[in-house]
């Protein structure tokens, strides 16, 4: 049995955002069936845990005797175990590629445009910055549009790596931004359209609905 290890409760503007969603999303893609545990700041913080997770974060794939962390790690690991990476060569090493690729070239990019409003509506500087922060979110979907024109996934079939970067793409939600790049729209439109993402975004939403119930 899997163990996903995520937070206990969150702010508002994170429930459906919580990273743990890519987890969730790659175990109801196999009907790998999973146990949830929850921890709050004290766990966090304690040294059992940063034993774990170095850096008091989730979400913490517990697997067997095998502990492992960041989400880009876990669905590396899942996709191996749970059939979610291709069977041919050269599609495992692209869908390999493209799962780091959304973590390293993708999402910085997309989180650093996002954070303005999230975190700092109304300061002096965010404007300045707004233009080239924008620049380089629209130069990233156009990186993708490129690659993504005529292809109905990343690596020919769907992947974890789809998972991860449909994942990434939602931090542009509230955007506007992916208006302008049709086959990057479509492709995350049919990513989310999978049974499996709505199973696991539930899963997250009740959980964090209950947490707030119980408070």
């Amino acid at each position: 049995m899997y163990t996903l290890v995520t937070l206990r409760s969150v702010p508002d503007f994170a429930v459906g955002y919580v990273r743990d969603l890519r987890v969730r999303w790659t175990m109801e893609e196999a009907g790998q069936p999973y146990s949830v545990q929850t921890i709050g700041p004290e766990e966090q913080q304690s040294s059992t845990y940063r034993q774990q997770q170095p850096f008091g974060q989730v979400p913490l794939l517990l697997d067997g005797d095998q502990s492992i962390f960041e989400s880009g790690a876990i669905l590396r690991h899942l996709g191996d175990k749970l059939g979610l990476m291709p069977s041919g060569a050269r599609e495992r090493q692209l869908a390999e590629m493209w799962l780091y690729a959304a973590l390293n070239s993708v999402e910085p990019y997309f989180g650093a445009f996002v954070e303005l409003d999230v975190f700092h509506a109304g300061e002096a500087w965010v404007e300045a910055r707004r233009s080239g922060l924008e620049a380089m979110a629209k130069r990233r979907l156009g990186d993708l549009e490129a690659w993504l024109s005529g292809c109905e996934y990343l690596a020919g079939t769907f992947s974890v790596a789809d998972i991860m970067m449909s994942t990434v793409l939602r931090l542009l939600d509230s955007s506007g931004l992916l208006d302008e790049f049709p086959a990057v729209a479509a492709y995350q439109a049919r990513c989310m359209a999978r049974p499996a993402y709505a199973k696991a975004m539930a899963a997250q939403v009740a959980l964090y609905t209950r947490a707030q119930e119980a408070a």
